[in-house]
């Protein structure tokens, strides 16, 4: 059952708002227990320096984490305290291995251009939190932030001291930063959200959102530890997110995840729409046209009065047409449900949406992309796309690194005999990044050049650079900390 956007009191502010502000003025006169200090949160430094007391994942591996460390409990039992801001408008959630970020930011900007009013959660951030968490295409404000997590951060207090007597555990860094989204979007009165999963989808914390369409996008091996060792297993973890009667859209092409997809959505009754099935997306080639430019999607549905329809579209690859196709369905379907999303909104929509770290060109001179591909089948992608690029442009250097837990030895192999140089480094962001020796090791499997070092990634930057010339080409590829890494440089 849809919940009303809004349903605000006659002086404009939802009772939930209220809710809200009686926890937080009420929280902030509890006495903290001894193993909590009470904290100030004023500013966006102090929000940052409390977050950095949470288990993040992203950042760091949890001693002892595992499966058993996931589950929507504490969620559920932190927003309960919240009183439930994700439940007061409507959400479209997005799950899937690769190209959930860019379906999610495409479906936004089509909403957006429609005349709604949209909140968008993604993840990772490339350069700081408030990336995550927008409105309308706009990163939450500093002054927002702090207003959210002023909400936030008494709740989680509660949870935290119940946690320490029952011996439990406390709420992680995502699940805070996921609560603190909901409330935003809450206070902003956004008419839908686009919510982009973290890990999984299952258990994980965005599955608790007011989902009335499900997106579920190419599924492939990643994060094998926790979602599964095969395609079906983790497919089964994304397809978590299709809740009983809420329809689905899934752009899997792999037969065993697709079998996953379809048994899931049939028990839960959910009608599916199934890319290579019920509709179809290609990539149309613009002969002359810029390899890292904007590209072409030819959709075709079933329907014998809707033919073909050709949509350029601002992100770059090839691999970019299934994502487009996707958001382009959801927009469609949104529609047939009753929501304001025009054709015309869909124009507009995939022609300006763009991401940072995704087949992004640096400089020219030499010729430098930064990509955030960190498993097999983005690599892949990535090396398709710049296949133009590889064959024309001399030398051509690749500087990589990658998180210990990613598929590295698989992921170089995909480059083998497309670089004449190859830089292996480290970035300093995130303690999960795989040393150099695992790197120098896993590239002589993939027969690769034999590989320069550099201990950091700006110097592995700059010689790439140099060894290019101004002719060359420098491909930067394995991680999103990399590309945050060098994207700031540049």
């Amino acid at each position: 059952m849809e919940t009303p956007p809004n349903g605000r009191s006659h002086d404009g502010t939802s009772g939930n708002l209220r809710n809200m502000r009686r926890l937080r003025n009420g929280q902030r006169r509890q006495k903290p227990a001894s193993t909590q200090p009470a904290v100030t949160i004023s500013t966006r430094a102090d929000v940052l320096a409390w977050l950095d007391g949470r288990a993040d994942f992203e950042r760091a591996p949890q001693p002892g984490a595992g499966r058993s460390m996931f589950g929507l409990g504490r969620m559920r039992r932190l927003l309960a305290a919240l009183d439930s801001p994700q439940l007061r408008y409507p959400a479209v959630h997005v799950a899937g291995t690769k190209g959930k970020g860019s379906t999610v930011a495409i479906l936004a900007e089509i909403l957006a251009a429609s005349g709604l009013r949209v909140g968008r959660y993604m993840s990772p951030h490339v350069h700081s939190v408030e990336e995550r968490i927008c409105v309308d295409g706009k990163p939450i404000s500093a002054a927002d932030l702090v207003a959210a997590f002023a909400v936030v951060i008494p709740a989680v207090h509660v949870l935290d001291r119940a946690a320490a007597r029952r011996g439990g555990r406390r709420p992680t860094w995502f699940e805070v930063v996921t609560a603190a989204a909901f409330v935003h979007f809450a206070r902003a009165g956004v008419d839908i959200a686009v919510l982009e999963t973290g890990l999984g989808g299952r258990l994980d914390a965005t599955n608790v959102a007011n989902t009335i369409l499900s997106v579920i996008t190419s599924i492939s091996l990643d994060h094998m530890a926790i979602l599964g060792p095969t395609v079906s297993r983790i497919a089964g973890e994304k397809a978590g997110i299709i809740k009983r009667g809420v329809p689905v859209i899934s752009g899997a092409l792999h037969p065993g995840a697709r079998r996953v997809i379809a048994a899931t959505a049939r028990r839960r009754r959910a009608p599916l729409l199934q890319l290579g099935r019920d509709f179809q997306a290609q990539s149309i080639d613009d002969a002359g046209a810029d390899p890292l430019g904007a590209g072409m999607v030819e959709i075709t549905t079933g329907a014998a009065a809707d033919g073909p329809r050709r949509y350029r579209h601002a992100m770059p690859g090839r691999h970019q047409a299934e994502n487009a196709a996707l958001a382009v369905m959801a927009a469609r379907r949104l529609a047939d449900m009753g929501r304001r999303v025009t054709e015309t909104a869909i124009v507009r929509g995939l022609a300006s949406a763009r991401l940072p770290a995704r087949i992004e060109r640096l400089s020219t001179a030499p010729l430098v992309v930064v990509d955030a591909a960190h498993n097999v089948a983005s690599m892949e992608s990535l090396l398709d796309t710049l296949a133009p690029v590889l064959a024309v442009r001399r030398p051509r250097v690749l500087v990589f690194a990658a998180s210990n837990d990613k598929q590295i030895e698989d992921m170089l192999a995909r480059a083998t005999g497309l670089f004449d140089h190859v830089v292996l480094t480290r970035y300093s962001t995130n303690r999960r990044g795989a040393t150099l020796e695992r790197l120098k090791a896993a590239a002589k499997a993939a027969r690769l050049p034999t590989p320069l070092t550099a201990a950091t990634a700006a110097a592995a930057f700059t010689r790439a650079t140099s060894l290019a010339g101004r002719r060359g080409f420098v491909c930067i590829a394995g991680s999103f900390f990399l590309a945050t890494e060098l994207r700031r440089r540049s």
